[in-house]
């Protein structure tokens, strides 16, 4: 290994301990508790070093909102994909997006802090992109007529996922026991009722989640 394969390798090893460190402070002190002297501290170098990897904690902090919505687009792809039939691959997806912030829910707050990624952040972050295309397929396969337009398959699309951002905000606020179950009544019954709203060629059954 030359040199520069050598300065290359320990500049990814330090990138990659400031993130393991970082996200451990946040799982024990949140994201409020994030600093860069914290990490440094951490990882045991100075505090320059830090900022030869990233310009600032925003910068720390957007690439964890990235990793959280690769993480994201991930889990409702694979649950898009295992299921054919329309109805019950958005059933899986909604699944899938209610699990991903049950389980990382540090993810979940940093991705969407006080409200619903803007079209900025969409066309900034190719990330962000990848999901608002999984999630619009997941509505347009529903139309297997390819009767939906453009413009209204985006209406649909960002009413889903507004919904399913919804009841995990008002989740997260609650005190109650979180669960991860699709029959969850409330998620259950949401589902149900957008689907409702939706005019597709199919058997009123298949329409309705149990």
């Amino acid at each position: 290994m030359g040199r520069l394969e050598r300065r290359q390798r320990q500049k990814d090893e330090v990138y990659e301990s400031i993130l393991e460190a970082a996200w451990k402070l946040v799982k024990e002190e949140g994201w409020q508790g994030l600093s860069i002297r914290k990490i440094a501290e951490a990882i045991e170098y100075s505090i320059p070093v830090i900022y030869d990897h990233f310009e600032n904690k925003e910068a720390i902090l957007r690439e964890f909102t990235k990793k959280g919505f690769v993480l994201l687009n991930d889990k409702l792809t694979t649950a898009a994909g295992a299921n054919q039939e329309p109805v019950m691959g958005l059933r899986a997806v909604a699944s899938a997006y209610w699990n991903f912030a049950v389980t990382y829910p540090e993810y979940y707050h940093l991705m969407y802090g006080m409200g619903m990624p803007g079209c900025e952040m969409v066309n900034e972050m190719p990330e962000v992109k990848a999901l608002t295309v999984t999630l619009g397929r997941a509505i347009e396969m529903l139309y297997p007529d390819k009767s939906i337009s453009a413009a209204e398959g985006l209406v649909k699309m960002k009413s889903f996922w507004s919904m399913l951002h919804g009841l995990v905000s008002i989740q997260m606020m609650s005190q109650e026991r979180t669960t991860t179950d699709i029959t969850s009544p409330v998620l259950a019954e949401s589902v149900n009722n957008f689907l409702a709203g939706i005019r597709f060629k199919t058997s009123p059954d298949q329409g309705r989640i149990r």
